[in-house]
C-alpha cells in the first residue's frame, strides 16, 4: 500500500516509526521538541516519546554534533537536527574528524549511528541560503544524501536508521512540502531502503513544444 505525502511528512513518518520499534532512537536539535522543529518535521513527537528522547538544545552546533557523537558512542541512535547547513562551518570538527572518523578508526569495533539533518535554504540571506553538500561529500567516513522527492526521502532516511554509519542527510526547504510527482501510488506505507549510492531512475515526462 502507498499513500500521497510530502518530502516534510515523509522524513517524519520514517522517524517516528524507527522510534516506536527501537527505544534506542533519539532526536536532539534546536527547536525540535516543544515546537516541533521550525518545518513541523517532528510536530507531535514530544508528547508520544517524552523529553528524554525528543531534545530541545541550546543554539550550539558544537554541542548538538558532539553530543550525538558521544550518544552514539555509548550505544545510543540520535539523529541531530542543526536546522541550517550554512552552520557547518562551526562543528567541522566534531563532524569531518569525530562523526566521520571513531567508526573507522576503531575498524568497526565502535560503531556510530549518528545522523545529521541540515537543511538548505533559499530565502533567508547570504548566512542561511547555502548548499555545502559538496564539502561534507569530500570527507572520507560521511555518507551524504540529499533526497529530491518523498518516496527518497523516507526510503533514505530508512536505510540510515538501519545502519551504523554516520550520514549526512541534507533537506531543501524548497520541497518540503512537496508531494510525490515521480513514483506511482506515492510513498508505501511499509518500511523499506534506497541502497545509498543507488540511482533512483525515473521516467522523464516529455513535453510538446508548441511552435
Amino acid at each position: 500500500m502507498s499513500k500521497k505525502i510530502t518530502v516534510s511528512k515523509a522524513i517524519g513518518e520514517a522517524l517516528r516509526e524507527e522510534m516506536l520499534r527501537d527505544e534506542k532512537v533519539f532526536i536532539m536539535g534546536e527547536d525540535m521538541a516543544v515546537m516541533g522543529n521550525v518545518f513541523a518535521i517532528t510536530k507531535g513527537f514530544l508528547e508520544e516519546f517524552g523529553p528524554n528522547r525528543v531534545i530541545d538544545t541550546p543554539i550550539s552546533e558544537t554541542f548538538i554534533i558532539g553530543g550525538g557523537v558521544g550518544a552514539a558512542l555509548a550505544g545510543a541512535r540520535p539523529v541531530v537536527d542543526m536546522h541550517f547547513a550554512d552552520f557547518i562551518g562551526v562543528p567541522m570538527d566534531e563532524i569531518f574528524n569525530q562523526m566521520a572518523k571513531w567508526q573507522a578508526m576503531s575498524a568497526g569495533i565502535l560503531k556510530m549511528p549518528l545522523i545529521l539533518r541540515v537543511s538548505v535554504g533559499s530565502k533567508y540571506g547570504a548566512q542561511h541560503s547555502q548548499d555545502w553538500t559538496a564539502m561534507c561529500a569530500h570527507v572520507p567516513g560521511l555518507k551524504v544524501c540529499f533526497p529530491a522527492t518523498p518516496y527518497e526521502a523516507k526510503g533514505i532516511m530508512q536505510a540510515a536508521l538501519n545502519g551504523t554509519d554516520p550520514c549526512v542527510i541534507f533537506e531543501s526547504q524548497r520541497i518540503y512540502g512537496k508531494g510525490e510527482e515521480f513514483h506511482e501510488g506515492g510513498v508505501p506505507k511499509e518500511e523499506y531502503e534506497i541502497t545509498m549510492g543507488d540511482v533512483d531512475i525515473i521516467t522523464a515526462v516529455s513535453y510538446t513544444h508548441l511552435t
